[in-house]
């Protein structure tokens, strides 16, 4: 079968998930596997990703109806400037930036920031898994983006190789999601320490330390105390190897009692995360609990089912409890 009909029978069987990864926490495979430039899922908070030939018809179409996409490389900047030779960058309200390598992205943005006073949602390394893996995404700082745009309200980043963060201040950031196989703790320690008090939705999949997934519970600390992040209502702690760890943690967590979605899901969650979690404080106000992707038991599933009555849990993906993996991490 040819690659083009390989793919259109894969998306075919699996049908793109219509909800935002920003607003909910959905599956892996809803946004890692499929969530593709020209592929699965054509959009980016909320707006079409535009054609690469949208603006070659013979009228330029309104730039804030779409998400922008950019090739990360040694021509960026030039892209960049062609792109808003081309349409009105005053009314562009979000990029996509594609590419293996976006390292330089950031610091060339935060460069052309007066030209751009609309973006409001930005995606680093918004590739096609089918030629990429995840670990080959190359990150660098993203620290100049959050600097340069003031009104940034959403930052996506896929990819932990080479990222790089430092505490900032940002008051309009209220989505922030790092898809990675491995997250550096030197990232998740600064986020930390960031002060982000319009955050509503905090998404980190930590990964493995194989492929530099080091970050430990105590780096999550100013994250689990809710420090700087009063607006925080929907955390997803996840893909990691070491997710019965960051169970007990969240079982004691100051933040948890003002969520109203918690997502420990794609890791290694087995029984022992999931008895801290039941004997640790009240979750029966959360609105959704995402443990898919897990290693439990059919009784403590039921047993999580029993004591969140109220409480949309998604248990689904089990796996065999003989050998634990994350869900993404290569």
């Amino acid at each position: 079968m040819a690659y083009d009909e390989d793919l259109e029978a894969l998306n075919a069987e699996t049908p793109a998930d219509p909800r935002d990864p920003g607003q909910v926490f959905i599956p892996a495979d809803g946004v890692y596997r499929w969530d593709a430039v020209g592929s699965h899922r054509e959009t980016f908070a909320g707006l079409p990703v535009a054609d690469p030939d949208v603006i070659d018809h013979s009228r330029i179409p309104d730039p804030s109806d779409f998400a922008w996409p950019l090739y990360d490389g040694g021509a960026f900047a030039s892209e960049l400037r062609d792109l808003l030779h081309r349409v009105d960058g005053s009314q562009i309200r979000a990029l996509v930036v594609a590419g293996e390598n976006v390292r330089n992205a950031p610091e060339v943005l935060a460069a052309h920031a007066h030209r751009l006073p609309r973006l409001r949602s930005l995606f680093l390394g918004f590739v096609e898994p089918e030629q990429w893996e995840i670990s080959w995404i190359q990150q660098g700082d993203i620290t100049p983006v959050l600097e340069a745009f003031p009104r940034l309200e959403r930052l996506d980043v896929r990819g932990g190789e080479g990222l790089l963060l430092r505490p900032v201040r940002h008051e309009h950031l209220t989505v922030l999601r790092f898809e990675t196989g491995g997250l550096p703790g030197h990232v998740v320690r600064a986020l930390s320490t960031c002060e982000l008090p319009a955050l509503e939705h905090v998404e980190l999949w930590l990964g493995v330390a194989n492929y530099g997934g080091d970050a430990t519970v105590a780096d999550l600390e100013g994250i689990l105390s809710g420090a700087g992040l009063p607006a925080l209502r929907r955390l997803g702690l996840r893909d990691s190897e070491i997710q019965d760890d960051m169970a007990a943690a969240v079982a004691t967590a100051p933040v948890v009692a003002r969520l109203e979605a918690l997502s420990l899901s794609m890791g290694m969650l087995s029984d022992t995360g999931a008895e801290a979690l039941l004997d640790g404080q009240p979750l029966t106000h959360l609105r959704h609990l995402d443990l898919h992707h897990h290693f439990l038991s059919d009784g403590m599933a039921a047993r999580i089912r029993s004591a969140l009555p109220g409480v949309d849990v998604d248990l689904s993906e089990p796996q065999p409890r003989d050998e634990r993996y994350v869900a993404v991490s290569e």
